[in-house]
């Protein structure tokens, strides 16, 4: 039996094109949604751009046919543009309130006797939808299986002669039964002897093999405190591999390690025309409002983790002002601090792009913005999927994880996990216990 799925706005904020990717169901968006989106097409920023292309799309399909009455769409499904009905919801449910008029559209389908679902990624609304007897769900394209999250390290057990010619020889074929993703790093023990281990890295030209890592790097002074640090560095300096996701707990060196990486070749070794570090603009607890300034100073309010780092950096590698080495690298354009507003549109070329805190991103907005990669751009993706600030993101289904669920296995990406946190002893103890 064919199913009738209402969509809530926050769905098509999420994905502008998630109503034509249920099948050959029907699809019901009712006019309070397009209200809603109209209150939306105006601003700036990426909900702006999704309110927009839902318009465009929904226009294209306007000219297809009757939207009242159902117009067909490449999936074979039906899409439906359905006004408000009469309420059949209990008095207690005011239509005055927008999520209201949409329980109340889904809710008329179901007392039609259709399986009717709304989707929403408003949690009280499928609570509500729930009060009433109606089935509700998460909106699940692009969610990922947290369980089966690809690390970017792995253990094997090996033979001992086998970690002893890998040491001799710099290389190591991969064992028959596992399964290695070009770029992936191996911990490879020694069966009979556990003291006995070595470090390596498969090799993405040919993943039948596993080489041995370059010696060990220390950009700008910074040298790793542990083997993830030490295979996320090896990542963050091969300029083949262009796109790179680092996924960790607060304290773990991230983003230290990314941004030293990232001075190192852009500021040292001129690989890259500039340093160009960017955050999305999501604030933790209730939002401060206005703040008064030029650009550069209201983001300096947001850039606070990245400015302690740099910061950290320079005192380490130079003997004058931190601050000063700062702004005289800000001047000459060798570093620019930007939000994700201001990366849409823009063409990126040859640059080393960090994108922090990126598990407050959409799947949308991070294809967004890594479409922005020019010609010779490296771009790394960081942040902590379980410190999540979006009402409307979960660890399953933020842009964060969907690219590293989606690039597994592509010789031009790299993955780490950072399970270790060398911020303090504090920091690793409220990591483990909070």
């Amino acid at each position: 039996m064919k199913k009738v799925f209402i969509l809530d706005t926050n769905v098509l904020i999420h994905d502008p094109l998630s109503f034509t990717k249920f099948e050959d169901n029907t699809v019901v968006i009712p006019i309070s949604v397009i209200e809603e989106l109209d209150t939306f097409k105006h601003a700036a920023d990426e909900r702006g751009k999704s309110a927009r292309i839902v318009s465009r799309k929904l226009d294209e399909y306007r000219l297809k046919g009757k939207l009242n009455a159902g117009v067909k769409m490449e999936s074979g499904g039906t899409l439906v543009v359905d006004l408000d009905h009469v309420q059949v919801l209990p008095k207690e449910f005011k239509l005055t309130e927008m999520d209201n008029r949409i329980l109340n559209t889904a809710y008329w389908y179901g007392q039609k006797k259709h399986t009717a679902i709304l989707v929403t990624k408003d949690i009280n609304l499928r609570l509500k939808a729930e009060a009433v007897g109606l089935v509700s769900q998460d909106y699940e394209s692009g969610k990922v299986k947290v369980d089966e999250l690809y690390p970017g390290l792995v253990t094997l057990q090996v033979p001992a002669a086998a970690v002893d010619k890998f040491y001799k020889d710099h290389v190591l074929d991969s064992p028959k039964d596992s399964e290695l993703s070009p770029n992936e790093f191996v911990v490879l023990h020694a069966k009979d002897d556990q003291k006995k281990s070595a470090l390596g890295r498969v090799d993405p030209a040919d993943p039948s093999k596993i080489r041995s890592l370059n010696p060990e790097p220390s950009p700008w002074g910074i040298r790793p405190l542990n083997k993830e640090q030490r295979c996320a560095m090896e990542l963050l300096l091969d300029d083949s591999v262009k796109l790179v996701t680092l996924l960790g707990a607060a304290g773990t060196g991230k983003t230290l390690c990314t941004l030293v990486c990232g001075l190192q070749k852009s500021v040292e070794e001129n690989v890259y025309r500039k340093l160009i570090i960017c955050r999305p603009i999501v604030p933790v607890g209730k939002d401060i409002g206005f703040i008064p300034g030029t650009k550069e100073e209201k983001l300096s309010t947001w850039m606070g983790a990245i400015y302690d780092n740099l910061e950290f950096v320079m005192d380490k590698r130079h003997q004058e002002s931190a601050l000063e080495k700062f702004e005289y690298l800000l001047q000459n354009e060798k570093i620019e601090i930007a939000s994700v507003t201001h990366i849409r549109g823009r063409s990126l070329p040859k640059q080393y792009m960090i994108v922090d805190d990126a598990q407050n991103l959409t799947p949308h907005e991070i294809k967004t913005i890594l479409s922005r990669a020019g010609e010779g751009t490296k771009v790394v993706v960081t942040g902590d999927p379980y410190q999540i600030d979006n009402p409307y993101l979960d660890i399953a289904s933020n842009g964060l994880t969907y690219i590293v669920d989606r690039m597994r296995g592509q010789k031009m990406y790299g993955h780490l996990t950072f399970t270790k946190t060398e911020r303090s002893s504090l920091a690793a103890l409220v990591a483990e216990l909070l």
